[in-house]
């Protein structure tokens, strides 16, 4: 089963995974200074409900994109749903390629998202690029907590989170974002509690919406093969490791591109 088939199977269903949940959402609002009127860019947005959860409740602007013209399909429906299509725009988009000028917004977000490129560190470099100065990027993304058992462990992880990923240490990312120029604002690390992430979920889409995902993925089931085969596939793998939270859990990395003037003066001191 390919990540586009994936991703195409849950678009259909209309709901996508972010560890933490939405109290991990909050903490990127308040971390990079989210407020009223501010331009955010949602890097992968799924099925947009962190970007209309955004419009809705902060009144910041977000542009969405994703490189799944599916989940850009469902995100403008629930904008539309929402009432916030005056706040938020959504694109086709590669992470790694971003189709906007430099300096464009005050902070680009990720929620289990840059897990998923070949290139991470494009990526990410792409994210400082096109901050503005002094702006944020904030990062919840899927981490090693400690080098995990072969085989068992990372296979669970796959499925979980969704498709071919490849999670790294709290090291990693922060190399990513320092060899990208940027400054280390903050950083943690989370296990992840199965109990907790089952609630957050809810949380984030509600009873309704959960249950308008599982009558769509039950006509999927009925109609798809090749999404019978995933299911399949799922239930054979679904059984969770032993001591998983030992090994892998979330993390969220908050950094700051340098604002110009503060580089000029470093300059001048130099000088």
């Amino acid at each position: 089963m390919s990540a586009q088939h994936f991703f195409d199977f849950a678009a259909q269903a209309g709901i996508t995974k972010h560890l933490g949940g939405l109290e991990a959402t909050d903490e990127l609002i308040q971390k990079c200074q989210i407020t009223k009127g501010t331009k955010i860019l949602d890097v992968g947005c799924g099925v947009g409900q962190t970007a209309t959860y955004i419009a809705s409740k902060i009144g910041a602007n977000v542009t969405g994109i994703d490189i799944n013209p599916n989940m850009i399909q469902r995100s403008k429906e629930r904008a539309k749903k929402e009432g916030v299509t005056n706040l938020t725009t959504f694109k086709e988009a590669d992470a790694q390629e971003l189709p906007f000028p430099d300096n464009t917004y005050d902070a680009v977000i990720t929620e289990s998202v840059t897990a998923f490129p070949h290139d991470k560190q494009k990526a990410v470099n792409e994210y400082a690029r096109v901050t503005k100065p002094g702006g944020y990027i904030g990062l919840n993304e899927s981490t090693w907590l400690k080098t995990p058992p072969p085989n068992e462990t990372v296979q669970w992880v796959s499925q979980e989170v969704g498709a071919t990923v490849k999670p790294l240490t709290r090291e990693e990312w922060i190399r990513l974002l320092e060899n990208a120029d940027l400054i280390i604002m903050s950083e943690r690390t989370s296990e992840i509690e199965i109990k907790k992430e089952t609630k957050g979920i809810i949380n984030r889409y509600g009873y309704k919406g959960i249950f308008m995902s599982l009558i769509r993925a039950l006509k999927m089931y009925i109609s798809n093969s090749s999404y019978r085969k995933l299911v399949t596939k799922v239930q054979k793998q679904g059984i969770t490791p032993e001591n998983i939270q030992e090994y892998f859990g979330y993390g969220i990395y908050i950094a700051q591109k340098p604002k110009t003037n503060s580089r000029l003066i470093k300059l001048d001191e130099q000088i």
